[in-house]
This record gives C-alpha cells, sequence and structure tokens, in this order.
C-alpha cells in the first residue's frame, strides 16, 4: 500500500469503478479512467504492415486525444502508477496501449488486476503488481489483425457484387449468422410426421389420475394415424376390459445443483428467467461489478468479473459460503465436501472464477433498496445460483405405476422431494410437479373414466434465441466470454437478422449474404476452422504459438480466396414475388443509407418506383387516405411512409406540404409540466416516448407514460409490458411500486 505522501495513479477503463476503487483505497491514491480503449488501428486502412511480420501501428483515438493528455498530466505527478484495466486479454491490452501513452520511466508503472472489487482483493493486487503480460496482449492484437484482415479484405468483394446493400463481413459474426440461416433452411424443409398419443383418466375410489398408454401387445406405442388410435380407443373401452395396478416401482433419486454462473449460463438464465436480452443483461451485471451505491457506505462492487467461461471459485468464496448456509439453513443443507466443478468443453481459459456475489453475507432483500428492479432481479439470479451450487444435494422420490389394461400398458409416474436441499435457494428448470396418484397397490381394480386420443405432429427445430444462439456459439468453441454480446448485437445491426417474439430469424439479405460467404468463402465460414483459431488464440497467449506466424499462415490462402471470389461472384440482388406496380418488372430488395430495407424497380434507373416495407417485409400501403387537411392549403391529406416512418403529405401538387404523425401518450411531461409526451422513434428503429418541448425538455422513457401517479413517490407511472407480464411501474428506478396492468 502507498507510503507515507506518497502519490499512486489508477488507471481503471471504466469511471464507473473509480469511487469504489477510491473508497478501498484511501485518498493517497488518485483514480483516473482511460473511458476504454484509447488507441486503435488507423481508420480506412488496414492498419498492419502485410511486408513487415504484420507489424500493427495504433494511433491515438482523436476523441481520446483530451483524455490522453490528462492521463499524461497526472503520471508526471505520481510516484507509482498502476493500470488496472479489467483481468482478461482485451484489459491487457487496453493496459498496455495506456503504458504507450504514458511518459513514464517503467519502475515507475505496473499492472494490477482483480477478479471482484472488495478490499481485499484490490489491496492484495496492488500488494501483487507485475509487468504486463505482452503474450496476452499478443494474443488480443493477433485476434484484431484477423477481424480487420476478414472485413477489409470480403467487405469490398460484397460492396462490388451486391452494390444496392450496406454489407460487411465479420470473422466471427458471420459464423453466427450462418447458424441462424442454417436453422431456418432446416425449417423451411421440415416435413411434420403425424403422431397420435393415448391417455386414460382412471379412477380409484374418488380419486382420479392419469396414465398414459406406454405398450401395446408388449410394442413400444407407436401410433401413426387416427385410424390406428381409433382401433386401440375401441379396444381400451370395452366394457369388459379391466384395468389392474400390475406393479408398483419406488426409486429415489438425487438432483444436484449446477455450477455457478460463467458469462454464457448468465446469459441464458437471465434470458429464460428473467427475459433480458444478451447485451442488456451484460450492461446490468457490469454495474453490479463495477459497484453500486449503498446508502452510506458508499458505493460496493456486488459480483466478482463477468467474462469468464471458468466455474471454479475461490477457498475462501467456498468458506464464505459453507459459514453462510450452515448458520442459514442448518448444517444439513452443507454436503460432507465442498462441490467443486470442472468445465468440460472447449476451450476453457480457466483465467479467473466464476460469476458469484462478492459477498455472500449481502443478500439481494438486504440491498433491495439501492438496486433498480432490473439490477435486483440479475443479483438475486447471481446470488441464488451460487449459493445453491455449494449446498447439499435434493433427494427426490419416485413413484412409477404399471396399469394393465389386457394387452395394454398404462404408466403414470410422481416424483416427491423428500428433502429440497439446495432448490430452498434456486431452482434450475422452474418445473413444479403438480401430477398426483392416489395410494395404489398391486392389484388394484381401477375404473375407467374416459380414453383421450390426441393428434400430434413433429415440430421443426425452433429458430435461435440470443440465450440458445450463444450456447451454440459455445458448443462449437466459436468466440469468447466478451465476444458473444457484440456478435448477436451486430449481426441484428446490419439488418442481417431480426428478433421475431424473442427469435432470431435472418432477413432475405442475410440469407442471401451468407449463401455468398458460404459459397466464396468456405474456411471463414466453417465452425472448426473458426473454433482451432479461438484455440491458436489461447495458445498465443499461453506463449506455445509465435502470433505473427498463426496471421501469416492465415494470410496467404485467404488473399488467395479473396482473388478467386472476386474474378468468379457474380452481380447479387435479392428479387422479391412483387412486380412492380409501374412497369410489372420484378421488385428487388434494397437497403436504405438509414438501414431500412425498401422495394426497388429492377429497372432502376429508367423506373423508379419504390414501396416500403415494414420490419417483416411487407410491403407498407403507400398513399393512404386519411381525413385530415392541409394547414396552408385545406387540401385533403394523405398518408405516406420514408425513411423515418410514417408522414402526411398534401394531395395539391402546387403544395405538397408534409409533416410528421405525432402519437401523443395525452401525459403531461412530469419534467417540465408544460410539454407532452409523444411517441418518437430513435435512428435504430427503436419506440420511445420524450416530451414534445425537445430540445427546451430532454425527458426520455423506454416505457410509455399513463396519466396516473406512484402512491409511494409521486413520479408518473409507466406500462412495463413483456411476454411474462403487464404491468405498471414507477419511472423512478429507485422505486420498487408495481401493479398489474388492467386490460385496454
Amino acid at each position: 500500500m502507498a507510503k507515507k505522501n506518497e502519490k499512486i495513479l489508477v488507471i481503471v477503463e471504466s469511471p464507473a469503478k473509480s469511487k469504489t476503487i477510491k473508497k478501498i483505497l484511501g485518498s493517497s491514491y488518485e483514480i483516473e479512467a482511460s473511458y476504454g480503449h484509447i488507441r486503435d488501428f488507423p481508420p480506412k486502412v488496414l492498419g498492419f504492415d502485410v511486408q513487415n511480420n504484420f507489424m500493427p501501428s495504433f494511433e491515438i483515438i482523436p476523441e481520446k486525444k483530451a483524455i490522453v493528455k490528462k492521463l499524461n498530466d497526472l503520471a508526471k505527478k505520481a510516484d507509482k502508477v498502476y493500470l488496472a484495466s479489467d483481468p482478461d486479454r482485451e484489459g491487457e491490452a487496453i493496459a498496455w496501449h495506456v503504458r504507450q501513452v504514458i511518459d513514464a520511466p517503467d519502475e515507475k508503472v505496473f499492472r494490477i488486476e482483480f477478479n471482484e472489487i472488495t478490499p481485499k482483493a484490490v489491496t492484495y493486487a496492488v500488494e501483487h503488481s507485475r509487468q504486463i503480460d505482452m503474450n496476452r496482449v499478443k494474443a488480443q492484437q493477433t485476434r484484431q489483425i484477423l477481424d480487420r484482415l476478414v472485413g477489409y479484405k470480403i467487405s469490398p468483394v460484397l460492396w462490388e457484387k451486391m452494390r444496392n446493400y450496406h454489407l460487411s463481413a465479420g470473422r466471427v459474426q458471420s459464423v453466427a449468422l450462418k447458424m441462424i440461416c442454417e436453422r431456418e433452411e432446416e425449417i423451411q424443409a421440415f416435413t411434420p410426421v403425424e403422431y397420435w398419443t393415448v391417455s386414460a383418466d382412471l379412477l380409484k375410489n374418488k380419486s382420479q389420475f392419469s396414465a398414459e398408454l406406454a405398450k401395446y401387445k408388449n410394442e413400444k406405442i407407436d401410433i401413426k394415424n387416427e385410424e390406428e388410435a381409433n382401433k386401440i380407443v375401441e379396444y381400451l373401452n370395452d366394457k369388459n376390459r379391466e384395468y389392474i395396478v400390475q406393479k408398483i416401482s419406488e426409486r429415489n433419486s438425487v438432483r444436484k445443483p449446477t455450477a455457478p454462473f460463467i458469462t454464457s449460463t448468465l446469459q441464458r438464465e437471465a434470458s429464460n428467467k428473467l427475459g433480458y436480452g444478451v447485451s442488456k443483461t451484460m450492461q446490468i451485471a457490469q454495474k453490479l461489478y463495477e459497484g453500486i451505491e449503498i446508502g452510506t457506505e458508499g458505493p460496493v462492487g456486488l459480483i466478482t468479473y463477468m467474462r469468464t467461461d471458468s466455474v471454479r471459485i475461490s477457498d475462501d468464496a467456498q468458506a464464505s459460503a459453507k459459514e453462510y448456509i450452515t448458520s442459514n439453513y442448518g448444517e444439513k443443507y452443507y454436503p460432507q465436501t465442498p462441490n467443486n466443478y470442472v468445465k468440460k468443453s472447449k476451450n476453457v481459459q480457466d483465467a479467473h472464477e466464476a460469476i458469484r456475489p462478492s459477498y455472500i453475507e449481502r443478500t439481494p432483500e438486504s440491498i433491495k433498496q439501492y438496486l433498480t428492479n432490473e439490477q435486483y432481479q440479475l443479483y438475486k439470479l447471481i446470488w441464488s445460483k451460487f449459493v445453491a451450487s455449494q449446498m447439499e444435494n435434493a433427494s427426490v422420490k419416485n413413484t412409477t405405476v404399471d396399469i394393465e389394461a389386457g394387452d395394454c400398458l398404462f404408466k403414470a409416474g410422481v416424483s416427491k422431494i423428500t428433502f429440497d436441499g439446495y432448490l430452498k435457494v434456486y431452482n434450475d428448470d422452474d418445473k413444479e410437479e403438480v401430477s398426483k396418484i392416489p395410494d395404489l397397490k398391486t392389484g388394484d381394480k381401477l375404473k375407467l373414466k374416459q380414453i383421450n386420443p390426441k393428434q400430434h405432429f413433429t415440430s421443426p427445430p425452433p429458430r435461435y434465441t440470443e440465450a440458445s444462439l450463444v450456447k451454440a456459439l459455445e458448443e462449437h468453441g466459436i468466440g469468447r466470454p466478451s465476444t458473444y454480446a457484440p456478435i448477436i448485437s451486430k449481426i441484428q445491426q446490419k439488418n442481417y437478422v431480426e428478433k421475431t417474439d424473442k427469435a432470431l430469424a435472418p432477413t432475405n439479405l442475410g440469407m442471401t449474404l451468407c449463401k455468398q460467404l458460404v459459397e466464396y468463402f468456405k474456411d471463414i465460414m466453417n465452425y472448426e476452422f473458426t473454433a482451432k483459431m479461438e484455440t491458436k488464440l489461447d495458445e498465443i497467449a499461453e506463449n506455445k504459438l509465435i502470433w505473427n506466424e498463426v496471421i501469416k499462415e492465415f494470410y496467404t490462402p485467404f488473399i488467395e480466396t479473396v482473388s478467386i471470389a472476386k474474378q468468379n461472384m457474380g452481380k447479387v440482388n435479392i428479387e422479391s414475388d412483387i412486380k412492380c406496380p409501374a412497369c410489372g418488372s420484378p421488385m428487388i430488395v434494397r437497403t436504405s443509407r438509414y438501414g431500412t430495407q425498401f422495394l426497388g424497380c429492377s429497372k432502376y434507373p429508367e423506373c423508379k418506383t419504390m414501396l416500403p416495407l415494414s420490419k417483416t417485409g411487407e410491403v407498407i400501403e403507400q398513399n393512404k387516405e386519411t381525413d385530415e387537411k392541409c394547414e396552408k392549403c385545406n387540401s385533403p391529406m394523405i398518408q405516406k411512409t420514408g425513411p423515418y416512418g410514417p408522414y402526411l403529405e398534401c394531395t395539391n401538387e402546387e403544395c405538397k406540404h408534409r409533416k410528421r404523425i405525432i402519437k401523443s401518450t395525452g401525459v403531461i411531461c412530469p419534467k417540465c409540466n408544460e410539454g407532452e409526451i409523444i411517441q418518437r422513434k430513435s435512428k435504430y428503429g427503436k419506440i420511445f416516448y420524450g416530451c414534445s418541448k425537445y430540445p427546451d425538455c430532454d425527458f426520455v422513457s423506454w416505457n410509455e407514460p399513463v396519466n396516473e401517479k406512484c402512491p409511494e413517490c409521486g413520479n408518473i407511472l409507466v406500462k412495463k409490458i413483456t411476454k411474462k407480464e403487464k404491468k405498471l411501474v414507477c419511472s423512478n428506478k429507485k422505486c420498487s411500486f408495481s401493479k398489474e396492468l388492467e386490460e385496454e
């Protein structure tokens, strides 16, 4: 720690960490942020010298020049400089870039890293500072160079061959797009197959339960059509048919807790349980890691680093978990030997711990008042998962009943939890056992109430969700914890993929692009090839491979592939089924400079007819008649749709006055108390709500406000509508008030 009168500068990535670290280290330490990366490749050029062993050249990002000057000024006054960027390869590279621009002697500059922002972890990091790990830096630079190479060499080919579309290719996101497109092709090619199931409602005295037909004439049930089902139903409805309990089997089993979260499992569980997208989950987790203001305590880092693929936890964390579990739930809830986990999948770096609470004693309820609802929900998920991972197994009693009805065998079963174990804190699948069977004995005769035949059809594989795509990428060994969210965001921003009911579906543009990439860039789109490159990056970080030799091995065949594609790839258009209303030629899908899609006549520029498309690819009706009159000439106005959405246009050719269609909520702005809250649209097409007095008033909300105030704090209420719930919640994120939204 700092000596008396010693001045120490600590440079972090994010200013959000500064307060938390400052509180831990004290007044001798000045904490300053680099605000992420401060240097990058020069724009519009490759940024590395192919002839000079791919040596990269970096320059300060223009908007970061003031930050760099400030860091330099502070470093000159400091006795020591600690580079405390995130504990991963990207963080190591950021630390190296900062070191390159700081004019300070090597003996003054040190690298520190910590997996959690707690007094123990930060103090230990300061006391065990080190030099920058250049192997990790080189691995990160290699990733940057490979990504730059793919983007800068393939994208111009796409621009030339698909010139109507603003396209780009990415080394990893193109593979993610391929996964989504292949799944869509499976769905389109799928042919449903009919099958039937048969169940029986049975009675023991007055107790009713259901059993499923499992065998017919000692063969596993396989009913293909209604005719076969009706024959079995007729056989079972025979008045002389007896339903007799043939056998009762009981088996005890255990349900084991699963490992604490890593990045991918947190993203999947937050999606399944909370409905959060991958990017949203990581944004909330980042704030929990960096520090939340906890009353008079000030900022506190609540979770460990959230970009990790390791399920390991520290001995201290394990000891804390044992003490908490035995104190709060009892000795029987802690296993005889501690639960340790090993992740058996591709390319585990195991650089640091799993995601867990920094302080197990800070239960979600104890700090709920200091968190937004979203922060509370995610923290509760992380806290509960970690505590459960260290608890005893749950014990389950499984009962299976075989019921004979002539040549038919029915089965009924039920599972009963005899000891809840870790389920007391966290249920992995949220499935509650609701089926019941009465007390039965072998030989009991049961009364048939009803036979239930049911028709089914096999289903195609589901489209990927963000969560299931992360799982698929992880299983293939593609990408890393820090890359999942950017990959998924990128393919949506580029309009290659769109989200429909939380599922990811490729657009026509995405399908066409993928087809071209698969045909002409087979290696880049190959799962195994991409995964092997991830392994090579790991080996560079471990000093097992030389970085520029890895790039050289990739470069020569890649450049040859690009050259062949440029020669052989033909001009590509996405042709629709719609004919031009003006000339009858096929309409093709084009993309505007705003990123929105529309249909343009294939005879352009001879025919300039355009038809706007909705997000679902449907043609938006143009020149729709309205009751509006032009405020300038009083002529009728029609509704049209442009790049910014629908608008009104005067039908008078000499006037042609236009105006925006404003959708008002009827709610007075709570900030200025003058304007109305109106519906607006962001540059990415997302709807939000803002004050009509903008820019004089900057009130905004992603949720639609209503004319009702919170009974607890007086702020306005807003609608929160998800697939799982419809509620009115307080617009003040610090207030937890909510109530059910009445159907309109």
